[in-house]
């Protein structure tokens, strides 16, 4: 039976979390590591924005006034205001369970979500069609709408999540909200409509689903049920000392840097930072 990493990072500095994400992942897809997911959290709410979304979607001002940290992923997507919640990316070769691209990862990975959320009592379901045309929401916040392989409850997206691909392994992230700030996501995410548009009717947390909520029992679900969907086992782990070194490297370099967080320029040169290999680029 093959064994997996989990990395349990609990909170951590936003622009911190995108670059160990990419670490881990270079790492994977140079065959130093195996499989890894990585659970974690946001020492203050911080924004994330998708890779190839503009910062004009949301109220930059507003975060700057309030403390609120803006970061961008290496992954694709909408915005998301993280706060509590859980998230999670996973890291893997284009092999294996994971050899039948994009569409396919998203469904596999989403059967181990859904299953976790299962144990949890919830009858969530995960979403088997694409959105086209006039369907699709414009909306700047990955959580008003529910896109392929996505999990939902009554038409509410529980799970949100996007990949970054590359030849030899992706990176797929993903957040898990526990409870919602409707009042903040409107203010950070620009609309001319009432507050009552972000609410419990799309937007809404698993505290406010599951009576007595139990955080780390949830992890203990999605430990199980990765192990179970994939046959494989799951050992707590620590990113290595590399691992380590190369996240830093990212985080001055590219995740620190206003230019990659502000989309100004599609090739960071990740200033004086040279030894960064060329996978992160």
């Amino acid at each position: 039976m093959s064994v997996w990493r989990l990395i349990d990072s609990g909170l951590c500095d936003a622009a911190y979390n995108m670059a160990l994400d990419e670490a881990i992942a270079i790492s994977v897809r140079n065959g130093e590591a195996p499989p890894t997911l990585r659970l974690y959290g946001w020492e203050t709410p911080s924004v994330s924005l998708g890779s190839f979304q503009k910062v004009i979607d949301i109220d930059i001002e507003y975060c700057i006034n309030n403390n609120i940290p803006v970061v961008r992923r290496p992954t694709g997507g909408r915005g998301i205001l993280h706060g509590d919640e859980l998230t999670y990316s996973f890291s893997a070769r284009n092999e294996g369970d994971f050899s039948g691209g994009l569409l396919d990862t998203y469904r596999r990975l989403s059967i181990a979500f859904q299953s976790a959320l299962h144990q949890m009592g919830l009858n969530a379901a995960m979403k088997m069609e694409r959105e086209s045309g006039t369907n699709l929401t414009r909306s700047p916040l990955c959580f008003k709408s529910t896109s392929y392989g996505e999990i939902s409850l009554d038409g509410r997206k529980l799970v949100g999540s996007a990949q970054k691909r590359w030849n030899d392994g992706f990176l797929q992230q993903g957040s898990i909200p526990y409870s919602i700030d409707y009042e903040k996501i409107t203010l950070v995410f620009k609309t001319s409509t009432p507050i009552l548009q972000y609410s419990k009717q799309e937007i809404i947390g698993l505290k406010e689903l599951i009576a007595g909520f139990d955080s780390g029992g949830f992890k203990e679900a999605i430990k199980s049920s990765f192990e179970k969907t994939f046959n494989i086992t799951l050992a707590d782990s620590h990113p290595s000392s590399q691992e380590q070194e190369l996240a830093l490297l990212l985080l001055s370099g590219k995740y620190q840097n206003p230019q990659w967080t502000h989309g100004t320029t599609k090739n960071i040169r990740f200033c004086n930072n040279s030894e960064i290999p060329r996978k992160a680029l």
